[in-house]
């Protein structure tokens, strides 16, 4: 299943991008890191707390767990049916990029098709005594949440929350029945700004930017030299819907929303940042067969899982051919494979009124059905 704009969309120039982006935190490092060689800045970070998010969820939830990397949120409307698990991006943001509001709520799509067993992983901003956590610590976590709801279970990953999922399934594919990859980067081989930048950044400058964080990263600094301020332009893109405009309902508070979302960061364990950086991105090991989960290598050809890809034709931080690659990395027959290129930016993928009104239900659809039951098609630009 496919969906097309024409050949003529204008796409973001390279380096540009990036710098208005809040989901691209290893450029944000890099600018953090570069500042750091030339004044070194003693915040005090490492006596930073675990904080609350202030920005209230838009459907109903409870707290199912409390585990060391995360909420595991519930939005459950009664105990029955499959459970889905939204695996939000581990990044800079908080993961109400899930549930962000009214007519651009994932939850709220998956649930208006029917879904009625929905979780959201709201992952825990870093304190010092979890600066050692790493990429396997989130494994392990996720590893227990989907225990508890009962496997196997359809699991949506969302950007970076993409590629975690994507090694779970991996790991541990009895346990999931199906998966939905958003905007996920997972072959770094093929060039992004994003994977150009995170290459570039030397180690000792990742060293430094981890020990000014007193072992963690601080998104808050890295928010604050890095500046990621979009333009209502811009904001209007992200949520394909006009926001100051006399006709446009609610529109000044989806965009003073946003800039609070915008605003709320996570600090990042030390530990896994380095991971992250040197594992995926520098060294590409998830795509090509190095990446080791939890005391065992993976291979993806070996992975027979039911996939759906959603891919941003404008997606600045993981571009439409990076997404799209995902699929020949994987041994899912190709009858279970189902793609949907949207004509938007990156958050526009978990966003955007009209990718709700198209790809979400579509992949909604896809999630209630019975493996016979869903047939791909054309989705008209």
């Amino acid at each position: 299943m496919e969906r097309q704009t024409d050949k003529g969309a204008k796409q973001a120039e390279p380096g540009a991008a990036w710098a208005h982006d809040p989901l691209q935190w290893p450029f944000a490092a890099a600018k953090v890191a570069m500042d750091a060689y030339l004044s070194w800045l003693d915040h005090g970070n490492s006596a930073r707390g675990s904080r609350e998010s202030a920005l209230a969820w838009t459907s109903p939830n409870t707290v199912a767990l409390e585990l060391s990397t995360m909420r595991l949120r519930d939005f459950s409307r009664n105990s029955s049916g499959r459970p889905v698990l939204i695996c939000a991006p581990c990044a800079l943001h908080r993961a109400q990029i899930a549930d962000f509001a009214a007519g651009h709520s994932i939850v709220e799509s998956l649930r208006q098709a029917g879904l009625d067993r929905i979780y959201v992983t709201d992952w825990r901003s870093a304190s010092s005594d979890m600066r050692y956590l790493s990429i396997d610590s989130y494994l392990g976590d996720l590893n227990v949440a989907v225990d508890d709801l009962g496997s196997p279970v359809d699991l949506v990953g969302l950007c970076q929350g993409g590629w975690l999922s994507l090694v779970f399934a991996a790991r541990f594919p009895e346990k999931v029945r199906r998966l939905v990859l958003v905007g996920a980067p997972v072959d770094l081989s093929i060039e992004s700004t994003l994977s150009q930048v995170a290459r570039s950044m030397p180690q000792a400058v990742l060293e430094q930017l981890v020990a000014r964080g007193g072992g963690n990263v601080s998104g808050e600094e890295m928010l604050n030299l890095w500046s990621p301020s979009l333009s209502n332009v811009e904001i209007e893109a992200t949520l394909q819907r006009p926001l100051l405009s006399a006709e446009a309902l609610h529109g000044r508070e989806l965009l003073e929303r946003f800039r609070q979302w915008n605003e709320e960061t996570l600090d990042l364990p030390g530990a896994y940042y380095r991971q992250v950086i040197n594992w995926i991105f520098r060294e590409n090991r998830i795509a090509t067969g190095r990446f080791v989960a939890l005391g065992r290598p993976i291979d993806l050809h070996e992975l027979k899982t039911p996939v759906f890809l959603v891919v941003g034709r404008n997606d600045e931080v993981v571009p439409a051919e990076q997404a799209l690659a995902t699929s020949q990395l994987l041994g899912t027959p190709a009858p279970l494979m189902h793609t949907v290129i949207e004509p938007c930016n990156h958050l526009g993928l978990f966003m955007g009124a009209g990718t709700h009104a198209g790809s979400w239900r579509h992949i909604a659809g896809w999630l209630g059905s019975e493996p016979a039951g869903f047939r791909a098609r054309t989705i008209p630009a």
